[in-house]
Formats: C-alpha cells, structure tokens, sequence
C-alpha cells in the first residue's frame, strides 16, 4: 500500500508541477470563471465551472475543457489558453470538476461501466447535462459543440466523443487513451494498469472500433471529428498508445489506417491526417518530439480551435 501511495502521490505531482508550468494570464476582461450549481443530472457528483465572454455572438459554441487527474475545472482555466481564445473568438468554455473516484484523486471516470454506456451514469451523464445547461442559458449552439482535455481529460475526450456523438462535433484529446482502455476500476492507476501501466494495450483496429460502436448501440449519424496529441517521451500515459487511438478513429470511420497526408506543422510536431474521399479530414494525429506528459503546451489550444472551425 505505501508503494501505491508514492505512486499515487508522484503521479499527482507531475500533473500539478505541469500546470503550475503551464499557466496562462486569464483573459484580461469583465468575464470571469463562475461556479453553476443545480444544473441537471450528476450522477458523478461533479463541479461545473463556465467561462461566458464578454463579447460573442447570440448563440455561441460551447467547448468542454477537462482537467487531469489530481487538477480541477478552476485550474485548468487558469494553466491553459483556452479561456483566452474564447475571449478571442467568443465561444463558451465549460470546466468540469472530477470528484475522487476509487481512492485514486480527481479523475474522470473512464472506467466503470456505467460510464461506458450512454445514458449509464457517472461523469459523462454530469458532462452531457453541462453541455445542455449552457445551450439553455447561455444561448449555446447545439449544432457547435466541441470536447478537449488533458490526460484524464483527454481520457474523457474520448470518451464524450464515443457515448455523445451526437452532441459533440470534434473534440482533441491530449495525452489520452483510447475510449473502453480500463476495463475497470482495478485496471485505472496508470502506473499499474494494462492499458497504460504495463506499455499500453495493442488491440485491432476492428475492436477498437466496435468498443465505440458498442457505447451507442444503433446510433447511425454523424461522428465528431477527432485530433489527437501526444508527446514521444510520454511514460506516464505511453506514447504507444497514440497508435492505438488512430486505430480506434479510423475504424470507426471507415478509413485506411495509412495517412492521406503527413507533414511537420512546427519544428517538432509531426502530424498525420486522415481525410475521406471528399477530403475532409475526419482524423488528425500530432506525435510532439521529445515531451513528456506535458500538454497542452503554447499554442496548441489555438491549434485545436482552429480544428473546431472556431478561430475566426
């Protein structure tokens, strides 16, 4: 058990020594970060923070900003440059707080399987009703809803993406896992689990597909495109598993597991894009030389918003 606790306590620590790295000077205007009580169903017992700005359109987007585990929706607003591109572009940012989950610290639950199922229960039944509060109150645009995170938010990314499809339109998830890695609460601590502990999981594209197919039995619509980060000396959450991420994607849409196009953005960030044949890219896969568990770094919420369609 002491072994598990110093795990647990460096693990925690390397995700607060990155957002104390990381943090951005909040948005220089009248809004501010504001707590939401009573908004609908949350059967995680989770925190809603919203960040509405002051200048933006009659029904803005809404874009769900997900902490890592041992951070919180307060800090998150504070560690990333999210807040400050809505001021820019004016679109509502949702911070969601994850409760303690199984004696592990603020995490998402992407594990148990009520949270594999849409509509199970959980944090992503919480999530869901935040997204609909601010359609509600803020005048959100249902038809422009978007998901991003980092680590477990990034874990959570996915899975919003996979159990929501038709809420969220695109998400970008940062250092995350592909949706239905945990198998269970026993199988979650990244240091001892089998999809990140122990050098990640290696599955077929196909059931990694039919992992998301599965969350929403039926569901025929429109999937969220999806772009995804991850740095090569990635221990903690495995670099490998960026692959299996891709794999997941591009099973569920239909496409090759062969890039349609490969180049190098920046200095350091090699991408690999997906596209269907009428050339939209459905797929996007940044591989960032040399970091760790680090991101998002500078810059890279602009990139994501612009893969929104939401930096104009």
């Amino acid at each position: 058990m002491s072994g598990f606790r110093t795990a647990f306590v460096t693990f925690v620590s390397t995700l607060l020594i990155t957002i104390a790295t990381a943090v951005v000077p909040a948005p220089a205007s009248a809004a501010s970060l504001v707590e939401v009580t009573g908004f609908g169903a949350n059967p995680g017992g989770m925190r809603m923070h919203v960040y509405v700005p002051d200048s933006r359109p009659a029904n803005p987007a809404i874009v769900v900003a997900m902490h890592g585990c041992g951070g919180s929706g307060p800090g998150f607003y504070s560690g990333s440059e999210f807040a400050s591109l809505a001021a820019r572009y004016g679109f509502i940012v949702i911070y969601p707080s994850a409760q303690q989950q199984a004696g592990f610290g603020n995490c998402f639950d992407t594990w148990s399987d009520a949270a594999k199922h849409r509509g199970g229960g959980s944090d992503p039944v919480s999530i869901a009703s935040m997204v609909t509060y601010a359609e509600q109150h803020y005048g959100g645009d249902p038809n422009r809803v978007f998901a991003t995170g980092s680590s477990s938010g990034g874990m959570m990314t996915n899975e919003m993406l996979a159990l929501y499809p038709d809420v969220f339109k695109a998400g970008a998830a940062f250092m995350g896992v592909p949706f239905n890695c945990f198998a269970n609460a026993a199988d979650f601590p990244p240091w001892s689990s089998k999809c990140t502990g122990n050098g990640g999981a290696n599955r077929t594209p196909q059931q990694w597909g039919d992992a998301v197919r599965q969350a929403y039995p039926g569901y025929t619509g429109p999937r969220p495109r999806v772009q995804l980060w991850h740095g090569t000396a990635d221990t903690l959450v495995p670099y490998s598993l960026l692959q299996e991420e891709i794999e997941q994607w591009t099973n569920v849409f239909g496409l090759s597991q062969n890039p349609t196009s490969t180049d190098t953005p920046q200095s350091g960030w090699n991408r690999r894009r997906y596209a269907d044949t009428s050339g939209t890219v459905r797929v996007e896969a940044y591989s960032i030389q040399g970091a760790g568990h680090s991101l998002p770094s500078a810059g890279m919420a602009a990139v994501a918003i612009a893969f929104f369609g939401l930096a104009s």
